[in-house]
């Protein structure tokens, strides 16, 4: 891994012969961190991303939007696929993440999904300096592996974007082999930890420490990607979002109406028109 030092807004990042090369967020475009990147690929990524150059979330990844509640559990300590509370049910993932829209007691959930990708995204408080990000890379990826006991393959990155820092965790079905914890649960862990809820016996949590500065964290969000898309439908929505869409179609219909009451009165218009041009017409013959 290396630092594109002349465009932030990439991902995927090796070193090559000494020589930086990244994919453009957005794109997936080659980027040579050596030279200044194409405004076409800059204005995609910013476009794609975030006003702070942020990479893009993938298209299905979600919040847990629910928090905590009684989880039906099987006896391996997996989560049941499906979930309920009184008459309401819902199926989950292997991260017991609610991944449909909440139903009646009828709701069938064929199979747990699997989590397959966890987004861990954390926001620094302000700081005079950035961080340096290979140090920061080192002390995540050295907690995760000796505090979670998670494979370091399981890593697959650790983006800082100043002041954002991004873990990707991936674990596919056919990946994990018997014994590896799950990053499900790697994730819950050290969500708990950076809160200051350590799970871990007599543990105030993770002291964020990068070369030997402590880090104060102000927000911390999880996403996770499973490998079936989520099954929300429309009701699922954000109140506020609905507002939006509301708003907009009202605009719409009032423009519509605003369009054809025009059109009506230039209809009255010419016909009124027409109509003194032939008296005139008649004023004259006569």
């Amino acid at each position: 891994a290396c630092v594109c030092e002349k465009n932030k807004r990439v991902t995927n990042c090796v070193s090559v012969n000494g020589q930086c090369h990244c994919q453009a967020i957005g794109s997936g475009a080659s980027v040579d961190c050596n030279t200044l990147t194409s405004k076409c690929l800059l204005m995609k990524a910013e476009v794609m991303g975030s006003k702070s150059g942020r990479r893009e979330k993938p298209k299905d990844a979600f919040e847990d939007t629910d928090g905590l509640y009684d989880p039906e559990c099987e006896s391996t300590g997996a989560f049941k696929a499906k979930q309920c509370n009184g008459t309401t049910c819902w199926c989950v993932n292997t991260a017991g993440v609610r991944r449909t829209d909440k139903h009646d007691a009828d709701l069938k959930c064929n199979e747990l999904v699997r989590t397959m990708w966890i987004i861990i995204e954390m926001k620094h408080a302000e700081r005079n300096a950035p961080l340096n990000a290979e140090s920061l890379k080192k002390f995540f990826t050295d907690t995760i592996t000796s505090r979670y006991q998670l494979d370091g393959r399981y890593i697959t990155g650790v983006l800082y974007e100043n002041p954002y820092i991004t873990i990707d965790l991936k674990q596919n079905s056919s990946d994990k082999s018997l014994g590896d914890v799950d990053i499900a649960d790697v994730a819950y862990y050290f969500e708990k930890d950076v809160k200051g809820q350590s799970i871990f016996y007599n543990d105030a949590g993770i002291n964020i420490s990068i070369d030997n500065e402590p880090v104060k964290l102000e927000k911390t969000v999880v996403y996770y990607v499973d490998e079936i898309a989520p099954e929300f439908s429309m009701k699922s929505l954000t109140a506020g979002l609905i507002a939006v869409i509301v708003v907009v179609v009202i605009a719409i219909v009032a423009a519509i109406v605003v369009l054809v009451l025009t059109r009506r009165r230039k209809g009255k218009y010419v016909k009124a028109e027409m109509k003194e041009m032939n008296e005139m017409h008649r004023g004259l013959n006569a």
